[in-house]
């Protein structure tokens, strides 16, 4: 658990224990932490497990399991974080950043933050996208991923 992380739960344990919440206040705190934490665990540029790593498989959202991308797609697009050009039909929601230069994906099935997406930059793929992957939201699973998307 990074210091950040930790330095949340307790401030989050501190207001707890000093303030008489209802259900929903309580519930409200919670989610707010529980974001804050999640946002922290993005990685540095360069660090992730699976920026430079090209091995057959599926890479699955790390909080539920749902298979989000195959290998084939996978592509090094020299940004520092895993690249991928599309995802499985269905798996990824999609929204704006509110910077407006970016689009959020998150997994479409348990809603966990999977990183941005974005277009136009003229990258060599068949979807001019390049899906920009956070390496602990998604959890690789070695084998075959000949299935088609």
């Amino acid at each position: 658990m990074s210091l950040k992380s930790f330095s949340y739960i307790v401030l989050l344990l501190f207001i707890v224990l000093q303030t008489e919440l209802n259900s929903r206040e309580y519930t409200q705190l919670i989610f707010y932490f529980v974001l804050r934490v999640e946002r922290s665990r993005c990685r540095l540029k360069g660090t992730g497990e699976y920026n430079k790593f090209y091995e057959e498989g599926v890479y699955n959202c790390a909080r539920c399991g749902t298979p989000i991308y195959k290998s084939s797609i996978k592509f090094d697009s020299g940004c520092g974080w895993p690249t991928f050009f599309e995802g499985f039909p269905g798996a990824i929601n999609r929204s704006p950043n509110p910077d407006g230069r970016r689009t959020v994906i998150t997994c479409a099935t348990c809603g966990g933050h999977l990183g941005h997406v974005f277009k136009g930059e003229e990258f060599k793929v068949p979807t001019d996208e390049r899906h920009c992957v956070n390496s602990v939201s998604v959890k690789f699973i070695p084998g075959n991923a000949t299935s088609s998307i």
